[in-house]
């Protein structure tokens, strides 16, 4: 008889090295302004909806970012140039250009983005703007793992 060792689940201790998930599912599931899925230590990602009208706000980072939009419409202003944006369109800032994402419908606009490197505390979770604007958090070098 020959014994292959087989091992129920149960036996085994799963640690899991980065961050797998259907963003899509995740992003649409989203209610805060902010929040940060997972930070790894050159990049860091992050859902985020903003309400009819919202916009993230203006803002210039030392790092590049990635913004997917998962549903809405709206604009990206990249260094005072305006682009229209809805579901599927992806948006790349490269460190040091002035940006903002605005959603100019009537519905919450979803999207995520990705930080490289990070730019939130692993964790964080901003429910409005006016939370975000208040908080004073920054990177602080802790990842997820």
């Amino acid at each position: 008889m020959v014994n292959f060792g087989f091992i129920t689940t149960s036996d085994i201790v799963i640690t899991m090295k980065g961050y797998v998930v259907n963003i899509e599912e995740v992003t649409k599931e989203n209610e805060n302004f902010r929040k940060v899925l997972y930070t790894a230590k050159n990049s860091q990602l992050v859902a985020m909806t903003l309400k009819p009208g919202e916009d993230i706000g203006e803002e210039v980072h030392d790092l590049d970012q990635f913004l997917r939009i998962e549903h809405g419409i709206g604009k990206a202003v990249l260094d005072d140039v305006e682009h229209d944006i809805s579901d599927g369109w992806v948006v790349l800032v490269p460190a040091g250009t002035k940006h903002n994402i605005i959603n100019t419908s009537q519905e919450e606009m979803r999207l995520y983005t990705i930080y490289s490197p990070p730019n939130h505390k692993d964790g964080t979770i901003h429910a409005t703007k006016a939370d975000a604007e208040a908080s004073e958090e920054h990177f602080d070098g802790k990842t997820t793992e």
